[in-house]
């Protein structure tokens, strides 16, 4: 497993609150996407994460980005982050540990999304 280094950023959307740290962390897990998302809520209700604002405070968001180069589409998982591709503060940390993992939609290498994004600012 890999872990990247951690970003400080200022935070996204329209409601007044303290900066975020970012960071990507690669993981091996015999769980399948569903059963990883379900331990990572649990992580998140057992640190005191609760869901009032969209966008708002948080102790913390624990967010699947990519899973191996599986594409999924349920009514509560996504896979890969559908907005990932948009937000310096994923493909930073990111592009950091996986930069030659290819997107599986956009069917990029991660660097190479990092690189547009980066132009496109």
């Amino acid at each position: 497993s890999k872990v990247s280094s951690l970003l400080e950023t200022e935070p996204f959307g329209d409601v007044i609150q303290d900066n975020f740290l970012n960071a990507c962390l690669e993981v091996q897990t015999l769980f399948t996407p569903q059963e990883l998302l379900k331990a990572l809520l649990n992580i998140e209700l057992e640190l005191g994460r609760v869901r009032e604002i969209k966008w708002g405070p948080r102790v913390i968001d624990l967010d699947i980005l990519l899973f191996n180069d599986m594409v999924i589409q349920d009514e509560n998982l996504a896979i890969p982050h559908p907005w990932m591709c948009e937000r310096s503060f994923v493909l930073d940390p990111l592009s950091e540990i996986a930069p030659n993992v290819i997107h599986p939609l956009e069917r990029k290498y991660i660097s190479t999304l990092k690189r547009d994004l980066d132009k496109s600012k």
